[in-house]
């Protein structure tokens, strides 16, 4: 599905005024996150990879007629178990069915020690609170980002944790009210992106969260071998998914 309003939204001064800081944050957060392939799933039309140095980096969408990236359910991803470095998930687990699949997922394609980093929209926030505020039939007519479920930040990290994986590290921020005015939101709300930061950092309307994925009593060592085969290796590849037929043959 595509998300309604995404298109129009991002070039609006209050799009373009969220997409700048999660790109600024993400360039700094992925730029010494090493291996060999990187995977953004989702939000095609902005490149949340584009300050990592991995070979292979790869957008995955669920729209054929996107603007780019391989179409692909999100819920069963093409991809195989334990072949990717660092995953970024941009507003996808709020705007999507079944988020906690989707996390399943993301875990099963993960290395050890891999990398995952989530942008969400905070529902414990003023913008958050606008969208409580206005009605569900509003809320669909407005489109991005109003048409969304919030996920908090607890609930995310208690479906991590649930999934193996460690939170070590997080940041908010878009303290200023959501205005749809570029002066407002650079000039005149500025000192609440300032104050923010410093008094009620939790409040702030959009959070990445970055984490790590456990595996109990397991070091990884990959032979030199392995790791050359596998930067020459594609990263999107078809991968059987059993079905329930298939588990009651076996």
């Amino acid at each position: 599905m595509s998300i309604p309003g995404l298109e129009a939204w991002q070039h609006t001064p209050q799009g373009r005024y969220v997409l700048d800081w999660e790109t600024a944050r993400l360039d700094v957060a992925v730029a010494d996150v090493f291996g060999f392939n990187a995977l953004q799933i989702g939000l095609p039309e902005r490149d949340f990879l584009r300050a990592n140095r991995m070979p292979l980096r790869q957008t995955l969408n669920d729209a054929p007629d996107a603007s780019g990236g391989v179409a692909c359910a999100f819920t069963h991803l093409p991809i195989a178990a334990q072949s990717v470095d660092l995953v970024v998930l941009p507003h996808v687990l709020e705007f999507y069915p079944e988020p906690h699949q989707i996390l399943r997922e993301v875990e099963r394609i993960l290395r050890p020690e891999a990398r995952l980093f989530i942008l969400g929209f905070n529902p414990l926030s003023l913008w958050g609170m606008k969208r409580r505020l206005t009605s569900a039939a509003a809320r669909q007519q407005q489109g991005f980002p109003w048409n969304a479920h919030y996920l908090s930040v607890a609930r995310i990290k208690d479906w991590l944790k649930l999934l193996g994986f460690e939170v070590d590290r997080g940041a908010f921020g878009i303290y200023a009210p959501p205005c749809k005015s570029e002066q407002w939101l650079l000039k005149r709300w500025r000192f609440m992106e300032l104050a923010g930061n410093r008094w009620w950092g939790f409040a702030g309307s959009v959070y990445m969260l970055r984490a790590v994925k456990r595996v109990a009593g397991m070091h990884l060592i990959l032979p030199a071998w392995d790791r050359r085969s596998l930067a020459g290796k594609a990263l999107i590849k078809p991968v059987a998914h059993k079905t329930r037929e298939d588990s009651q043959h076996e």
